[in-house]
């Protein structure tokens, strides 16, 4: 028999001048915005979730997001967690390369700068 799943959208969306990831889930109607910092004030948060409304990435319902209880209101809520933010592969392996070049690079010059002192006496 098969079930069917809730419909289920997530949207990430990055506040450059605040340097805060935001990850947006909607399921249901119930909406959920995890930032990264707590750093996103009361009416920037209101200002944002009125946007999604707008945009149809969230329910229209949404739209009326309260600052009288911006934590929990008509289905939003808006907390401070981490746990989503991974790295790709890709960019892990491109700083591991980077780190371990930069590592010999500063081998060698110590090493040349030694050898300069060394022949120089």
């Amino acid at each position: 028999m098969p079930t069917s799943s809730p419909d289920y959208h997530r949207f990430e969306f990055y506040f450059s001048d605040l340097d805060t990831l935001v990850q947006v889930e909607e399921s249901d109607g119930a909406v959920v915005v995890r930032a990264t910092k707590d750093n996103v004030s009361e009416r920037r948060k209101h200002r944002f979730i009125h946007e999604l409304a707008a945009e149809g990435f969230i329910p229209d319902s949404c739209r009326w997001f309260s600052l009288a209880s911006p934590e929990s209101f008509r289905g939003v809520r808006w907390v401070v967690d981490t746990s989503w933010v991974k790295l790709s592969e890709v960019v892990t392996i491109r700083v591991r390369r980077f780190v371990l070049r930069l590592f010999l690079s500063a081998i060698l010059l110590l090493l040349a700068i030694a050898a300069a002192l060394i022949l120089h006496r």
